[in-house]
Order: structure tokens, then sequence, then C-alpha cells
């Protein structure tokens, strides 16, 4: 009898901790976006900010595989603005800085996959060694590649006067857009760093978005202008950590880092 109680106590505990959890987590899922950087052969990647080739390819086979909706990050800013919901298996990708290893190593393998992705680009870096030039941006953009901005010279913006950052966020997408002939509507903070200042300048200059890394308040990414982002590298190579990172529930279980 004594076993029996305890079998019965013990489901009635994972019942309240399934209710506790799942109350918790109720109608707060939020579409996963990917932030890549470099992406570059095996035998050179392993910083932070780095996947290898073989490893993003097993990324978006397994996105594949798992039948994820791979949406722009347009429609993630429109579902949030217009307060509708994604179909939970959704998960949008991005990358920083515009490194010429995307186009190298991660275009090819988006082309294959046909997924959307969008990379943000530090102005005055396009054509340098290292970097993406235009001409392949522009070829990226008629294969589904979206660009936004990631300022003119990547700096730390809130160690910047408003004036200095007006001309970091503004000016970029200027710039972007007298070499692309189009409009651009995405921003990303260097290093994720933002304060009000330059919330309010991304708005200003006509950005649909701002994304951040871990930064700020919104953790459910309701504000369109503080856009948490899930890293990516190297060391996502595991199936339950990469299932973990795209529940749509991963920024409700990480620390919320003050925004500068």
């Amino acid at each position: 009898m004594k076993r029996f109680q305890r079998i019965v106590i013990l489901f009635i505990l994972i019942g309240v901790i399934v209710v506790t959890y799942g109350l918790e987590f109720y109608g707060k899922y939020t579409v996963p976006i990917i932030m890549y950087h470099n992406a570059e052969p095996a035998e050179v990647a392993g910083s932070l900010n780095s996947v290898s080739d073989e490893n993003f390819e097993y990324q978006m086979a397994f996105l594949k595989r798992h039948k994820f909706n791979v949406v722009s990050l347009s429609e993630v800013v429109k579902a949030i603005n217009e307060k509708r919901s994604l179909p939970h298996n959704s998960v949008a990708i991005t990358f920083d800085d515009g490194y010429a290893d995307n186009y190298k190593h991660a275009f090819p393998i988006l082309k294959k996959y046909g997924f959307p992705a969008t990379i943000f680009v530090v102005a005055h870096l396009v054509g340098r060694e290292g970097y993406l030039t235009w001409a392949q941006i522009q070829e990226m953009e008629r294969s589904g590649i979206d660009f936004g901005s990631h300022t003119l010279w990547h700096p730390y913006l809130p160690d910047l006067t408003c004036d200095q950052q007006k001309k970091e966020i503004a000016g970029s997408k200027f710039f972007i857009e007298s070499h692309l002939g189009h409009p651009i509507h995405h921003f990303s903070y260097p290093s994720g760093g933002f304060n009000d200042d330059s919330k309010s300048l991304v708005r200003e200059a006509g950005y649909m978005s701002a994304c951040t890394t871990n930064r700020g308040y919104s953790r459910l990414n309701q504000d369109v202008y503080e856009i948490k982002r899930i890293r990516f590298g190297n060391k996502d190579d595991v199936y339950w950590n990469i299932l973990a990172k795209l529940s749509g529930y991963y920024n409700l279980l990480r620390k919320t880092v003050k925004p500068n």
C-alpha cells in the first residue's frame, strides 16, 4: 500500500510540474531567429562566431528533415506588427557582418534547400578583403537572400553621441540603398548594443525592424526594434541542443541582458 501511495504522490508531483511549466510557457512561443557570423571550412572553423560548412549543411538539413517552416525576417516582423502567430515550426535565418565566406560556403547550401535569409552588412566594409562585394550581394539577392544594415563601420552604438549614431544608422541605410537601387528594411545593432536613442533613430530612418543578440527587455520579441536572436555556431551539432534552440521557448530560458 505504501508503495502504491508513493507512486500516486510521484504522479501528482509530475502533474503539478507539467501544469506549472505548461502555464508558464502557454502563449509565449516566439519564432526562433538564428544568428550566424562566419561560415568557414571545417579545418578553420572553431570560434564562437563561426560555423563550418559541414555543420551548416547539417543544421540546414535538420530544418528540412524536421519540416521547419523557414521564413524571411520580413515575414516575422509583419506577423509581430499584426499580432499574428506564425506556425510553431517556423524559423528565420540571419547573418551579421557580411563576410565573404557567407557567399562561398553558406549561400550554396541555402540555395540547395531553398531557404531565405537576411545578411546584415557593414556598409563601408563591403568590397574590402574578407567581405562580400556588391556584385556578390546582388547575385544573392536574385536567389532570395535579403540584405540589411549593420551600420557604416560597426561601432558599439551606446558609446556614441546621438548625432554619431544617426550617421551610422541612417547613413548606412542611404549608402546601401544607393548601391542596391532599392530600399532596405532591417537593421542589426553591432554586438547587440543599443539605447533609447538607437531605437528612435532606427525607426526615424525608416527601418521596419532592428535585431539584437540577447540584449533588451522584450523576451517575446513583441518590440520589432529589439528582436532577440539565437546564436548558432560550430558547436551546434547535437540533435537535442538544436531542437531546444528551435523550440520557440528558448528565449524564456535565457538570462535577460541589459541593452547597453
